[in-house]
């Protein structure tokens, strides 16, 4: 990856010589929670000497021993030498007082996301540490830009945000902020680099690269709930199983806690000054409200009480299979399911036609394409789904208006389910689940890269190491091709005229590009 990045308020910056710090410099680390306590394992591990502080008092000391004890359990695993443990707990140290750490040369800062709090800190610490000591925030919802705002040295102030549980997860966000000097970024990137993480390089943002690009998983899935065209199990099992997605937004929701996840997307709309595609969801609002946070209150979409059984997604009964069908022109990204029914058994003709599955009964089956199957009145249309992949694909999800007529529903399910699939029958919905959701990922992540955020590449590095996507945004842009991406948001923005699902410039853009070079 190159090292060359855009930041806003500087030029194009390359550096030149990677500038790790030393593994004989010490790290200190301010704050002894779960994130501040991993960091400094991550840090111990890498070599450093490594200082805890914590305001509260004892604290430091109570995670020196919570230290110890996971090395210990490394240890008995066998992923750390009993050798390199010894050493470890030599280099590890609590602090009682800031003055303490005033030999350090990076300083990360975990306490709580309060911008006052944060700045108070590190006007302390400048008070304390050397001219040449870097700097760095752990903030995932705050300006890195604004917290270093009061500083006398702000150059060497960075974003650094690890991802929770920073000792397993690799992925670091490295931020600059508006006035962080370029060989600082790049000094911080090299550093997260030799402690083994994938660094990805970032200008300072709301939401930074993961917490930007991220915000329709959950938001559009919550608008389908809404509407009342699925339930959450479904809705997770369709992400889950058709989009390859790891889990669900609701399950993933309920884990991350409600209130967290409420809150970054609370916190990304307002930074954007209420833009609609950041829209938060009123039903998430009610959810928080009524103190069902997810898991660690023991309940949120789900219930986690003991015995408890997890609401199954709706799953259609057996039905017959047509024995053969009509192909009428190439269906796009569901062109690999014409080989399937063939497997399957199925006669398949193909002639000329608008990309659709012509059934028996005189229905059409399309790819979710924006539409609803309302608009073509007395004319039978039945959408099905995006999938990553058809052929791993264990769920298909259909969409039909409420009058369908029960053959060609019937039809459409017998298809699919003869390809080994489950088969989820939804409302009548735009955009369906997995595909407005992709587009959707696309069109921010897109945006990001061409207002300088960061390059394609970070951007999908950070989705798939950060929020364990199957595939980057943009990665699946490239499979989609921009014209479908494209097509998609416009026919949601004509049925929803918020704004929300007006295509960027950046999609737009790549879509008359790839128009030119097609003609």
């Amino acid at each position: 990856m190159s090292a060359n990045v855009t930041v806003r308020g500087s030029e194009d910056v390359t550096a030149s010589e990677p500038t790790a710090l030393a593994q004989d410099r010490t790290v200190a680390v301010v704050g002894t929670g779960t994130m501040g306590q991993g960091i400094a394992q991550v840090a111990l591990v890498a070599g450093h000497p490594v200082r805890l502080y914590d305001s509260a008092p004892g604290r430091a000391r109570e995670a020196v021993d919570a230290l110890t004890a996971r090395l210990d359990r490394l240890v008995e695993k066998g992923r750390l030498d009993a050798s390199a443990r010894e050493a470890a707990v030599g280099r590890l140290h609590a602090t009682e007082e800031l003055g303490e750490l005033a030999d350090a040369a990076l300083v990360v800062e975990a306490i709580v996301e309060h911008l006052p709090v944060k700045q108070q800190l590190f006007a302390d610490l400048e008070k304390v540490v050397g001219d040449d000591t870097v700097l760095a925030t752990n903030t995932s919802s705050l300006s890195v830009t604004a917290i270093a705002g009061g500083l006398r040295l702000p150059g060497r102030f960075v974003g650094l945000h690890f991802f929770n549980p920073a000792p397993l997860l690799p992925l670091v966000e490295v931020v600059s902020g508006f006035a962080t000097d370029a060989d600082v970024a790049t000094r911080a990137y090299e550093t997260m680099k030799g402690w083994g993480k994938t660094p990805v390089r970032c200008a300072d943002t709301p939401g930074f690269i993961v917490n930007r690009v991220a915000r329709p998983f959950y938001a559009e899935a919550l608008r389908v709930y809404e509407e009342g065209a699925a339930d959450p199990a479904t809705i997770d099992a369709a992400l889950r199983e058709c989009g390859g997605f790891r889990m669900g937004p609701f399950e993933l929701t309920d884990l991350i806690g409600q209130d967290v996840n409420e809150a970054v997307t609370r916190s990304v709309w307002e930074s954007f000054y209420q833009d609609p595609k950041f829209t938060p969801s009123l039903a998430q609002r009610r959810l928080v409200e009524s103190g069902r946070l997810g898991r660690k209150t023991g309940h949120g979409w789900f219930s986690y009480a003991e015995g408890a059984e997890r609401p199954k997604p709706h799953t259609a009964p057996p039905a017959e299979a047509p024995a053969k069908i009509v192909v009428r022109g190439g269906l796009g990204p569901a062109e690999p399911l014409v080989g399937l029914f063939e497997q399957a058994g199925i006669k398949v003709r193909r002639t000329r036609g608008d990309g659709f599955v012509e059934l028996p009964s005189g229905g059409r089956l399309g790819l979710a394409d924006g539409e609803s199957s309302f608009e073509y009145g007395p004319e039978e249309i039945i959408y099905f789904d995006l999938a990553l992949d058809y052929a791993s694909a264990s769920r298909i999800v259909l969409s039909a208006r409420k009058r369908v007529d029960p053959e060609t529903l019937n039809e459409a399910v017998g298809l699919f389910q003869a390809l080994g699939k489950q088969v989820s029958v939804i409302g009548d919905i735009p955009g369906m689940i997995v595909a407005r959701t992709v587009a959707m990922l696309v069109d921010l992540a897109a945006d990001a890269v061409d207002r300088g955020v960061a390059t394609s590449e970070d951007v999908d590095t950070a989705m798939r190491l950060g929020v364990n996507y199957p595939a980057g945004p943009l990665e699946w842009a490239e499979k989609l091709g921009p014209r479908r991406v494209c097509d998609l948001l416009r026919a949601l923005h004509e049925r929803y005229p918020t704004g929300r699902y007006g295509p960027s410039q950046a999609i737009a853009r790549r879509c008359a590009e790839a128009d030119e070079e097609d003609s």
